[in-house]
């Protein structure tokens, strides 16, 4: 299916119209200072609205390796790069929900104040029939990072969340700000790292079901 434009109301629409009884799982991805944790939030509680336990959402961040673990293995700098996250153990949560087995999920969360990922931070209750994940890498399909590629497959539907380069670098860099980094640090922050990874989705995601501008997010 080729990528089609679409925005917030269109995905919301197209959500409603095609779900049935089974979970479905919806994938969020994009660059990181894309704005895709305020699509996912504003799409799980539209769909919320009639039944509070429909949608659920599921953050790619939840499952960062523990800064002890990067520092092991000389990471700590390109902590958010694909290899800095536990790819295979999303997978298994992946599968799990997709079972719908009538059980409530327990996910993990990550917690940006503290900057670690918190086990059993939040539950996917065995109600929920839309579960929508969001996180950079999701549709990444890099020969450098194979693990990756496999999980578009278990999505139903699929989003690509676009923004120019340069309204990325401007939000990833006042992201940094906020948490108090000079600009010799912010400016470190974001060409070091955060626009690597950026050029990295742009470049080797393969293509979404829907594309989804999002240039005016703040």
């Amino acid at each position: 299916m080729p990528e089609e434009p679409i925005d917030l109301a269109g995905l919301l629409t197209h959500l409603r119209r095609t779900q049935g009884s089974a979970r479905r799982l919806v994938a969020i991805a994009g660059p990181p200072g894309a704005g895709k944790s305020t699509v996912a939030g504003t799409l799980c509680a539209q769909l919320n609205q009639h039944e509070a336990a429909f949608a659920r959402i599921l953050a790619m961040d939840g499952f960062h390796f523990d800064d002890r673990v990067l520092e092991e293995r000389g990471l700590r700098a390109r902590k958010g790069a694909p290899e800095t996250f536990d790819v295979d153990g999303l997978a298994a949560m992946l599968d799990r929900l997709r079972a719908d087995d009538g059980r409530d999920i327990a996910v993990p969360v990550f917690d940006r104040a503290l900057e670690i990922a918190r086990a059993g931070a939040e539950i996917v209750p065995a109600a929920a029939r839309i579960v929508i994940v969001e996180g950079n890498y999701l549709l990444l399909d890099d020969p450098a990072h194979p693990a990756w590629a496999g999980l578009a497959p278990r999505f139903d539907t699929t989003v690509m969340v676009e923004v120019p380069r340069g309204r990325l670098a401007e939000r990833l860099a006042a992201r940094w700000r906020d948490f108090g980094l000079d600009d010799a640090m912010v400016r470190s922050k974001v060409e070091g790292n955060d626009l690597v990874n950026a050029d990295l989705v742009i470049a080797r995601s393969r293509a979404a079901d829907f594309r989804l501008r999002n240039d005016d997010a703040p």
